[in-house]
């Protein structure tokens, strides 16, 4: 038995997106034995756009039962019935959620029409349930309706099971299928093909926009993780993503330079960190008229000479906080703790500093430094080596004067003759220096010397 199903919501997205109406169609693959509609109080306002497009207005679900006052018939009109609707993952995460609010847990098994649309009737114009019941002829009698939308996918689908001679249905619902999760507009065979190794991939929508740009160790797992995040805005993307390309990296580290770049260039739609940021903060050092080595922060246009820049202040005391702790700084002459006499250790009778007079300014000033080193990439020129795409080859990166120069990939045997950084040039793929790429590149150099001095 299926549960045929449709709903309207207040639009905006996954976030706050509450139902208006639904309509459910018990069919048993020939005819229909159920149906409940209703309309629904979302308990908050219907935006204009989505009245234009639906026709429910504020007032008509102004007295119309809120959801957990049908929440019961929902569940057990659709118990022991397979989840049908057109983009399934839309309409049973968002039912799915209401009855999450209300502390049960809703698990039917699903089917997506669009995606049996493309397996048993490929090559239409659109996969849209307009479109398609325009080039079958199916009358649909109130379009974005929820009670016309669902009547018009029962009987798309009935004439999808009549169709069905490869049991495609069936294979669907195999458990170890992947089919109900994966998003609508997305080709199986597009993630059959994706590679199980380190790179960088591009989820595109219909107009083969990039709007989601990710680094993974295995393409093909992190890609599929995604169809299984429960979050709503993982959701959201994978309900635009019709497309999938990649480039393959062959290391991690290059993966990750790869991936900042494209979204400091490329700028996803569903990319939020690396992206849109200007630096505004400056962390800098000076020395005090004892010879105390200070670090500080302020805005970057007051700041010189910066050690390194930061989006904002919490960015940057978050920072210099664990370098503090790292290096056993003062938070005092951090100035993590202004207008004090001695810091929040000396109170608690802990501090073993130059601010309580319990070291000397060189031993302190020596640690300051230390900590100074670490934060960025030292002056001279190095090559990073990783494994290429390829047994064959090389994937490198090449820092020069301390400076980010790009990435590229050369064959083991030409490399074996290079002496100097400076040759890996020719082979190089100019990539643009900034604070993500320091921060990516100084994190990997350090725990390289790590498990080398282990």
């Amino acid at each position: 038995m299926y549960a045929v199903v449709d709903i309207e919501t207040t639009g905006n997205g996954y976030k706050g997106q509450k139902i208006t109406e639904i309509s459910i169609f018990i069919f048993d693959g020939k005819t229909v034995v159920d149906e409940f509609t209703s309309l629904v109080n979302p308990e908050q306002n219907i935006p204009p756009f989505i009245t234009n497009l639906t026709g429910i207005t504020n007032a008509m679900v102004r007295y119309a039962p809120k959801f957990y006052e049908i929440a019961k018939k929902v569940a057990e009109i659709t118990k022991d019935t397979i989840f049908v609707a057109h983009n399934v993952n839309f309409d049973y995460n968002i039912i799915k959620d209401e009855f999450k609010h209300l502390g049960f847990d809703f698990n039917r098994k699903k089917l997506c029409t669009v995606r049996l649309t493309r397996k048993i009737m490929p090559g239409l114009r659109s996969y849209s349930l307009g479109n398609i019941c325009a080039d079958e002829n199916i009358p649909i009698n109130g379009r974005h309706r929820a009670k016309g939308d669902a009547e018009a996918t029962t009987e798309l689908f009935r004439r999808l099971i009549e169709r069905d001679d490869q049991f495609i249905i069936n294979s669907f619902l195999n458990p170890r299928s992947r089919q109900a999760t994966l998003p609508p507009l997305l080709d199986k065979k597009v993630v059959d093909n994706l590679p199980e190794t380190f790179g960088v991939y591009y989820f595109k929508n219909t107009a083969k926009e990039i709007i989601y740009i990710g680094k993974a160790n295995n393409i093909k797992q992190r890609v599929i993780s995604h169809f299984y995040n429960k979050k709503k805005k993982e959701r959201e993307l994978c309900m635009e993503t019709a497309h999938i390309s990649f480039t393959e990296t062959g290391s991690e580290i290059l993966a990750l330079l790869l991936e900042s770049s494209e979204i400091k260039t490329k700028y996803p739609k569903y990319n939020r960190s690396q992206k849109n940021k200007k630096d505004a903060i400056g962390l800098f050092s000076y020395e005090d008229q004892k010879g105390i080595i200070h670090l500080a922060f302020n805005k970057l246009k007051l700041v010189p000479n910066t050690l390194m820049n930061f989006y904002s202040v919490a960015a940057c005391r978050n920072f210099l906080e664990k370098l503090c702790k790292e290096f056993t700084l003062c938070p005092k002459y951090c100035h993590l703790q202004t207008n004090v006499k001695a810091c929040f250790h000396h109170q608690l009778k802990e501090c073993k500093g130059v601010c309580c007079d319990r070291e000397s300014v060189n031993d302190y000033n020596i640690r300051v430094q230390n900590a100074i080193d670490s934060i960025g990439l030292s002056l001279e020129n190095r090559v990073i080596k990783e494994q290429g795409r390829t047994k064959n080859e090389i994937g490198f990166a090449l820092i020069l004067g301390g400076s980010y120069q790009g990435f590229g990939f050369i064959d083991k045997t030409i490399a074996a003759s290079f002496t100097n950084p400076e040759d890996y040039q020719f082979y190089l793929q100019p990539k643009k220096d900034n604070r993500d790429i320091q921060r990516i590149l100084a994190s990997y150099l350090k725990k390289k010397e790590e498990a080398t001095n282990l």
